[in-house]
């Protein structure tokens, strides 16, 4: 089973992109703004490592039971 590296980058990615949007927004003295953008992205990758742990134990769950 390899492991799918594409979702680390895609979870840096928006870690980048949310960290600039946040710097920019707390420049402009809108922090509020800034705070929403921090927490959105926290969701956004939150459900995804959720996927990913689904995933996983789905993967465990279909090892011992022996289902292909």
């Amino acid at each position: 089973m390899p492991f799918n590296v594409d979702a680390v980058f895609q979870i840096a990615g928006i870690g980048i992109i949310v960290a600039m949007i946040h710097t920019i927004l707390k420049q402009m003295g809108k922090e509020d703004w800034a705070h929403w953008v921090t927490l959105i992205g926290f969701v956004v990758v939150l459900f995804m490592v959720a996927m990913l742990i689904q995933d996983l134990f789905q993967t465990i769950k279909n090892v011992f039971l022996f289902r292909p």
